[in-house]
């Protein structure tokens, strides 16, 4: 009888831990792993994308980041541009050099960006199931820093939703999930693959430049059952050409960016927001070579990114 007391108590204080601590779930590349899904890129993955090259065209996909580009609050750019000299105006050596530099006060979260997986979790849980309290400090993160990310060198692919949905821009609040992904790429006769990096074009970007008070207050974009889906094909990161990548309003309304947690901290699956897309689209361009080498600011959370897409 005490035996059978004892695994009772045992296993209801088990019990009683999980459920005070949500868990994420474990990583599928590791106890220690801190990269996530960047764990299904290769070299013959860059192989197979540099052949997707035809044309040679490039396509910058960043947006200028500066004071006027909308962001989410209390998110600021500031810059101060200085002159090089020996700090009284004068100017340095014989030969007189003179010269510029310039400080930046800026949120990382701003303009075009990449979430890493310190970004958002649940409950203060992020991936890997390591909890805020092992790896965030106010002078940077001790895991999962930007600057540990290797360059993101693979396939992309853009989904042009304007045309699934026969709109442009797509209206805000539009969730996509696995049934109108598969039918936008089915349209565009493309199949989603393992290291992959999935872009969405939503003719969204340009309600930021007419409508800057609409752009940021709801959008179009990936719903929950769609980030799901595109986890379990084990892409490396998923973007839009809009400020937070998911539908908002939420599909469930009392949620708060679910879709984010759900990518980043359950499943390690980079974001990438604020895509400008628009020549791409333009161009109908569905498979590219898509490549990031991102800022590498020690401990950073997130950064301002400029990737290229190439055909």
């Amino acid at each position: 009888m005490l035996q059978t007391f004892v695994r009772r108590f045992s296993l209801a204080l088990a019990l009683s831990a999980l459920l005070a601590s949500p868990s994420q779930a474990a990583s599928p590349y590791g106890d220690d792993d801190t990269l996530g899904a960047i764990n299904n890129l290769s070299p013959a993955k860059v192989v197979a994308a540099a052949r997707l090259i035809k044309t040679g065209k490039s396509y910058p996909l960043g947006v200028p980041t500066g004071r006027e580009t909308p962001a989410y609050g209390p998110r600021t750019y500031q810059l101060t541009v200085t002159q090089l000299s020996d700090g009284t105006g004068a100017t340095l050596g014989t030969n007189k050099a003179t010269g510029n530099d310039d400080l930046i006060n800026v949120w990382m979260g701003i303009g075009s960006q990449i979430d890493g997986l310190g970004h958002m979790g649940t409950d203060h849980v992020y991936y890997n199931d390591t909890h805020a309290s092992e790896f965030v400090t106010t002078e940077g993160l001790l895991k999962f820093g930007i600057d540990t990310l290797p360059p993101i060198v693979t396939r992309g692919v853009l989904l042009d939703m304007t045309k699934h949905y026969g709109m442009n821009p797509v209206t805000e609040g539009t969730a996509f999930n696995r049934k109108e992904i598969d039918a936008a790429a089915a349209a565009q006769g493309v199949a989603l693959e393992k290291g992959d990096v999935v872009l969405f074009h939503t003719g969204w970007l340009d309600v930021a430049e007419s409508d800057p008070k609409r752009f940021m207050s709801g959008q179009p974009g990936l719903g929950l059952g769609g980030a799901r889906y595109l986890a379990g094909l084990g892409v490396v990161a998923v973007g839009a050409d809009t400020w937070a990548l998911e539908a908002l309003p939420s599909e469930d309304p009392k949620t708060a960016f679910p879709v984010h947690p759900e990518l980043l901290a359950k499943n390690g699956v980079y974001i990438l927001e604020n895509m400008d897309t628009r020549a791409l689209a333009a161009d109908n361009a569905s498979e590219f070579l898509f490549v990031l080498g991102q800022p590498r600011f020690v401990g950073a959370v997130q950064a301002v990114i400029n990737p290229v897409a190439i055909r």
